[in-house]
């Protein structure tokens, strides 16, 4: 029996009206992703969120730093900005076609609410798909109806909001410190953070999926207890991807190249100068330095992945404007239509191979040897998004995302070509 088709006032982007730019940035932002997540799959989670980890050296060390310079920090934000520019393209078609699209957003995003919640409790606890529904409702809520031209004000607001919170809560806790109570709690912080090391060593290192399970729901929650700060990052990325919707840049990135490479330049001349610097003067963020001087590099290392992940999304526009790049460039567009899939793919692969319930090479594999893994596995994700996509409309994980978004089955496979 056949679903009943869904009303065209509520159906999903067809793969004719997707923005193939959009698509190659997703999957250009998947190979990122994993790049910086592969550390937190291979070894202890709270270890991967902390910069340079000072233990290494040789090959390891070096390997580390340039993930640390040029990937972390700054796909997590190229992914925010791709998920306000879905954001916009989804609510835009909805007003088009006389309706508000709120209730179908809002949908959405209890949909992969969902999908973060089933992500981080069975699978991985780095998840972001949960920081992103969370967000995606304040963004629901606050910006549906703003004007494009206010949208990038808004979002420089926001980021001077979060720069300035960060720099008074050093100022403060800079203070605090020098009181007997201020010292005793960053030393239980450091008691805390080391415990929860040693936890996750030994639940996803030699655990049971149940000992495993119960230390994701731990970290989970230790994850979101950050989310009301960095959740403003979030927010600031999801504007600037709806501003460059709305405001036509990304359905003609043409006669918008200059304002590209203007971006890229500040990428490059700024933000990677100032990631640099962060990276010198504060390469690992401890638990027991809670100061102005460290709030101050951790704010400029955010700024700078803001900045470099705006640099990054310009240089493969501007790429794909040269038929020889688009040639090369398009074919990451297969996995960034499947974004949703490859993402959980990823979780299942790698703790597959590194947790102790499955494979059990949990820190096993040198920093040095991970770039090499990451390649090989997204390499083969590209090619299964390809064949795949050959014969379906949608990913899995994509098509089951819109049966619970619109109400409804889509029509899965592709029809036969005579």
């Amino acid at each position: 029996m056949h679903a009943d088709p869904v009303p065209t006032l509520l159906s999903p982007v067809q793969p004719g009206e997707r923005i193939e730019v959009m698509d190659v940035l997703r999957g250009f932002a998947l190979l990122g992703i994993l790049l910086m997540n592969i550390e937190g799959f291979v070894g202890p989670l709270w270890l991967s969120v902390t910069g340079l980890n000072p233990e290494l050296t040789g090959a390891n060390r070096v390997v580390d730093w340039l993930i640390y310079v040029l990937v972390q920090g700054k796909f997590m934000t190229l992914f925010s900005l791709l998920f306000g520019m879905g954001f916009a393209v989804m609510l835009d078609r909805a007003q088009s076609r006389g309706d508000g699209g709120g209730r179908l957003y809002a949908r959405r995003l209890l949909a992969l609410l969902g999908f973060g919640i089933v992500h981080a409790v069975l699978l991985w606890a780095g998840d972001v798909l949960i920081s992103y529904a969370l967000v995606g409702f304040a963004m629901l809520l606050l910006f549906r109806n703003t004007k494009a031209s206010r949208l990038p004000i808004w979002a420089v607001s926001f980021a001077i909001v979060l720069v300035g919170t960060l720099l008074a809560l050093g100022l403060l806790m800079q203070v605090f410190v020098m009181t007997p109570e201020g010292k005793a709690m960053l030393a239980k912080q450091a008691s805390d953070a080391a415990a929860m090391v040693a936890a996750e060593r030994q639940a996803y290192g030699g655990g049971s999926y149940l000992d495993a399970t119960i230390q994701r729901i731990k970290d989970t929650l230790a994850m979101l207890g950050a989310l009301p700060v960095f959740g403003l990052l979030i927010l600031v990325m999801f504007l600037l991807g709806a501003w460059l919707v709305r405001a036509g840049i990304m359905r003609d990135t043409v006669a918008h190249a200059r304002l590209f490479r203007r971006m890229l330049l500040l990428g490059m001349l700024v933000g990677l100068p100032l990631m640099l610097l962060s990276a010198t003067m504060m390469p690992t963020m401890e638990m027991h330095e809670m100061s102005l001087r460290s709030m101050g590099w951790q704010s400029a290392a955010m700024i700078a992945g803001v900045l470099m992940s705006l640099g990054y999304a310009s240089a493969i526009v501007l790429a794909m404007h040269r038929p020889a790049w688009r040639r090369r460039l398009s074919w990451l567009a297969p996995a960034g239509r499947m974004a949703l899939t490859n993402y959980l793919m990823q979780s299942v692969v790698c703790t597959t191979i590194f947790y102790g319930y499955g494979l059990d090479y949990f820190e096993q594999l040198p920093r040095a040897w991970q770039p090499l893994f990451v390649a090989a596995l997204f390499g083969l994700q590209v090619w299964l998004s390809r064949w795949w996509l050959s014969r379906y409309r949608y990913g899995p994980m994509e098509w089951l995302w819109r049966w619970m978004t619109y109400g409804a089955r889509q029509p899965m496979r592709l029809p036969a070509i005579a």
